[in-house]
């Protein structure tokens, strides 16, 4: 299991990006497990990340962003709604 990131989990601006993935992944019909593998991100690292307990780095982001088929600057809209 990953160790949140002590300093940020829980923040408000990643627990909105965590909520923005979950409802994009779920919306498409997409396992956790299958997202996980599409970004090359450990399942229990995506689970955190969508948790809100993970501050993911840019590129692991973008990597979700393609692996659900959205621009990266999509998914981060999709996260301040």
């Amino acid at each position: 299991m990953p160790i949140a990131s002590p300093r940020h989990a829980q923040h408000p601006v990643l627990v909105a990006l965590g909520q923005a993935i979950r409802r994009a992944r779920i919306g498409r019909q997409i396992s956790q497990e299958e997202l996980a593998h599409r970004s090359e991100i450990d399942r229990a690292y995506m689970s955190s990340i969508e948790r809100g307990r993970q501050n993911p780095g840019f590129v692991s982001v973008a990597r979700v962003a393609e692996a659900l088929g959205m621009m990266l600057a999509e998914l981060m809209q999709e996260a301040w709604l």
